[in-house]
């Protein structure tokens, strides 16, 4: 058992870092959704298509 984590330490290290990155940016889209941000472009998309998709305007 030792000998095998010994022989992958570095492979262990690099999926972890790597699962960290994923979750971190995982948790900040979750974050940013609740606090009424949209993950899916920096804004400034008057002219795309999903612009009524994608910021939910309300018009009295």
């Amino acid at each position: 058992m030792f000998s095998w984590l010994s022989a992958n330490i570095g492979t262990i290290v690099v999926a972890l870092v790597v699962a960290i990155v994923v979750g971190a940016i995982i948790y900040s889209n979750i974050r940013g959704k609740k606090k009424g941000k949209s993950s899916s472009c920096g804004c400034g998309c008057e002219n795309c298509a999903m612009h009524s998709t994608c910021h939910n305007n309300k018009q009295p």
